[in-house]
């Protein structure tokens, strides 16, 4: 993963994220045929947060990609079964056309999207496939506005060198780089609790943004109170042979 200067978001904000997208993972993971796929790529694997549950279901071998400097130093416990490489998703220490599939989790937006995608697009064999799960922010629907922090989402995100609104973006690009592209959505909706403030924390956050944040996040209010959504997209883009 190609990331700005501003840290990972720890264990417990990934994981969270990972449990709530499992829904959505399974059915693009199935559609895709991963018991099938013989060389499958987990592309800024992070902490391997989804990097077990494809050595569980792929066919063959899982070879954890991230960009990040401490990568190779994480705990090996997540990627017990997988190979892990330490590579700029611009420049895959992978042959032409030698990999099935590429799976992508909230990680797309940290990398120059352009450049990942002609990479991705290298290094799948023909019939292979990228299943990336990204979100678009620009999207996020937020009631009552009182408690809304799309603005702060989308500078902070910006700020760090992401683009929250990857998810609008995938399907043309991938389509246009000759994949054929289906887009599922995230259908599930929650109550929008504190919690959904937890992965600004890593972000930065001008003075204000932060007391605004930490306001919102004392918040006692119940069940429904917040509504927040955002549109997850779930990609599946197939290299036609």
């Amino acid at each position: 993963m190609s990331r700005s200067p501003w840290s990972r978001p720890d264990g417990r904000v990934l994981g969270g994220q990972s449990e709530s997208l499992a829904p959505l993972r399974s059915r693009l993971l199935r559609g895709a045929q991963v018991a099938t796929r013989r060389v499958i790529v987990d592309l800024g694997a992070g902490t391997g947060a989804v990097t077990p549950e494809l050595v569980r279901r792929g066919g063959g071998e899982v070879v954890a990609v991230d960009g990040a400097e401490d990568f190779l130093a994480l705990p090996e416990g997540p990627f017990a079964g997988a190979r892990r490489v330490r590579a700029s998703s611009t420049a895959l220490p992978l042959g032409d056309s030698s990999v099935d599939l590429v799976f992508c989790q909230m990680a797309l937006l940290w990398m120059p999207l352009s450049e990942t995608l002609d990479e991705v697009r290298r290094v799948l064999a023909p019939g292979g496939a990228l299943v990336a799960i990204e979100p678009d922010l620009g999207g996020l629907v937020e009631w009552p506005e009182s408690r809304g922090v799309r603005d702060i989402w989308l500078r902070a995100l910006a700020a760090a060198g992401a683009d929250p609104q990857v998810g609008r973006k995938l399907p043309g690009m991938l389509a246009a780089r000759g994949f054929g592209v289906t887009v599922q959505l995230l259908s599930e909706v929650g109550p929008g609790g504190p919690e959904r403030l937890l992965p600004l924390e890593g972000l930065p956050l001008t003075e204000e943004e932060r007391a605004r944040v930490d306001e919102l996040g004392r918040g006692g209010e119940g069940p429904w109170q917040t509504f927040a959504w955002a549109p997850m997209f779930g990609v599946t883009a197939t290299l036609r042979g």
